[in-house]
């Protein structure tokens, strides 16, 4: 009971990072009928910004608290990111709006490769560790265990979240979204400006790819050039098993994806004595993409048209 208790616990929280990261992808697949495949890089650079930024801010003030510290690391990861993010849609993308499927899909997995590669360059090749900046003792529930930085992780994504759904549902700028997905040409005639609306979705989901990243950082400690490359692929199979192009398939796509690869590493680890579990985690959610494309490729909850952003 114990070891399914904490591999729930494992699940919800990596779910929760899929969710975010989903949520990226499923908007603008939602307006523009793009797959970005850029979005997991734009979450490395993301996570790598904020670990530039603490490592500038804990020796040059060194009384600061840990909390203010990655309050700061996570505004200017945002900021980066939402740059970023509009950058690749106004440059990459905007002028292959109308072309074929297949240019802004290959122009897509290009900029993911080149940003790789730019943030090689930048921030080197190796590992690097990422401070920990909330405090390390554990609290023990029902036999299972859970760090702060994963109560942080299930709670900000709580909010987050919420703060969306209330974005798309009750402000005007949610409306636009919606009146884009449905059909951008008469969005246009009802004095929506389907560019801006578009540049706001690219930014939004960049801000939701940093903050995830910054998890992904602080749950395992450490950064690199290709941290967003796997996470990027499992959110998109989360978007995908959920239904691309529904909010809320993404964020129960990416709950489920996290809860099925958790339990399946964890008790492929009991059966194994710990040899394979880990090894073999990354294997679910392919499984997943597999069986939901084969079964239903709408996904669980299916497209919703008119909700699509």
């Amino acid at each position: 009971m114990d070891i399914f208790l904490q591999q729930i616990i494992n699940g919800l929280v990596l779910g929760s990072v899929y969710a975010l990261v989903a949520l990226g992808y499923t908007m603008v697949y939602g307006i523009v009928q793009l797959i970005n495949f850029a979005h997991g890089e734009v979450l490395m650079v993301g996570a790598l910004t904020a670990w530039t930024v603490a490592g500038y801010l804990q020796p040059a003030f060194p009384g600061m608290p840990d909390w203010i510290v990655l309050i700061i690391c996570a505004l200017v990861a945002c900021t980066v990111s939402a740059v970023l993010n509009f950058s690749i849609e106004k440059i990459a993308y905007r002028p292959l709006r109308n072309s074929p499927r297949l240019a802004p899909l290959i122009t897509a997995i290009g900029m993911s490769l080149l940003l790789q590669t730019i943030a090689m360059i930048i921030w080197k090749p190796n590992p690097k560790p990422f401070p920990s900046l909330l405090p390390n003792t554990p609290y023990e529930v029902f036999g299972a265990v859970i760090s702060p930085t994963d109560l942080m992780i299930l709670s900000l994504t709580v909010v987050l979240l919420i703060g969306l759904v209330w974005l798309v549902n009750y402000t005007s700028l949610g409306r636009a979204m919606r009146a884009t997905a449905e059909n951008p040409r008469v969005a246009g005639l009802m004095g929506v400006k389907p560019d801006v609306v578009i540049s706001a979705t690219f930014v939004i989901g960049a801000v939701l790819a940093a903050i995830a990243g910054i998890m992904l950082a602080m749950k395992y400690g450490t950064v690199q050039h290709a941290m967003g490359f796997m996470p990027g692929l499992k959110a998109f199979t989360a978007a995908v098993f959920g239904g691309i192009g529904n909010l809320a398939g993404a964020v129960v796509g990416g709950v489920l994806l996290g809860l099925i690869e958790a339990l399946g590493s964890g008790y492929i680890g009991v059966l194994t004595g710990g040899v394979l579990g880990s090894h073999y985690s990354e294997i679910f959610a392919f499984i997943v993409l597999i069986v939901i494309l084969t079964l239903r490729p709408s996904g669980l909850m299916g497209e919703r048209v008119a909700d699509r952003a």
